[in-house]
């Protein structure tokens, strides 16, 4: 089944079993910018509901089971109101969705989402941060080891490019779309060589081999770039000028 016959399939299957509690059904992430690559790319779905009782969620419950066993990622659901509510906590996430989506069933509720930019930096900054610790506690897990390296620059590049592209937004730029395009501009921006993250991008995508990096001295790099990056971040904007600080977040939890 193609990715678009499985969007078809849940879409009916929601409206099947969710009746008129269904407002909306919203594609996002790579399937939404045109970098799905088949293999290691979700397809990611918001559903906006009237409400979302108990009994609501056991009306959602075979659609969702369905489309987990096909090996996506369980689709997120929100009431309108609650979604409005969360864009100061889920700044980055709902401004990417902003940006880029495709309304698969109802209306385009993404105009009604208004994401506060002062916290948009914040999330920035700590997001940074938290993924910047979680790659060195997956790291000591396996120094050594240059099969499980590469696999954790593969799986976190992603949620790098993202986070860099939105770092080019809280400088007052406007980002390119594209991943390895994004990272270039910052890469002018901030000052560093983005080599190592073209090459990470690039053996993700299928178009170079593995065995063609040398992956300790990319991982170096991969992590030194990240780390200026963050430094930049929270040199450029600092704290809020009210001095506020935003919502508290807890350290990540251990890798393990």
């Amino acid at each position: 089944m193609t990715a678009e016959e499985s969007l078809t399939e849940l879409t009916t299957r929601l409206k099947d079993d969710a009746g008129r509690n269904l407002m909306s059904i919203i594609l996002y992430g790579s399937a939404a910018t045109g970098e799905f690559h088949t293999g290691h790319s979700d397809l990611n779905v918001l559903c906006i509901m009237r409400s979302l009782g108990k009994d609501d969620l056991g009306k959602l419950h075979a659609a969702s089971a369905w489309w987990i066993k096909k090996g996506h990622p369980t689709p997120l659901y929100f009431t309108l109101e609650e979604l409005q509510r969360s864009a100061d906590v889920y700044a980055i996430e709902l401004l990417d969705i902003k940006t880029a989506h495709r309304v698969l069933y109802g209306d385009d509720v993404t105009a009604l989402i208004d994401v506060p930019m002062d916290l948009h930096r914040l999330e920035v900054e700590r997001e940074l941060r938290n993924n910047t610790l979680r790659l060195r506690q997956h790291y000591l897990l396996h120094p050594e080891d240059s099969r499980k390296i590469l696999e954790l620059m593969t799986s976190s590049i992603s949620t790098f490019a993202a986070l860099f592209r939105h770092a080019l937004l809280a400088f007052g730029e406007k980002p390119p779309s594209a991943k390895a395009e994004a990272i270039s501009r910052l890469g002018s921006v901030v000052g560093f060589d983005p080599a190592p993250f073209h090459a990470i991008l690039a053996i993700r995508e299928g178009q170079k081999r593995g065995r063609d990096v040398d992956v300790q001295a990319t991982f170096a790099a991969y992590l030194d770039r990240i780390e200026k990056v963050t430094a930049e971040v929270d040199r450029r904007l600092g704290a809020p000028a009210d001095g506020q600080q935003g919502n508290p977040e807890s350290l990540p939890k251990a890798a393990g």
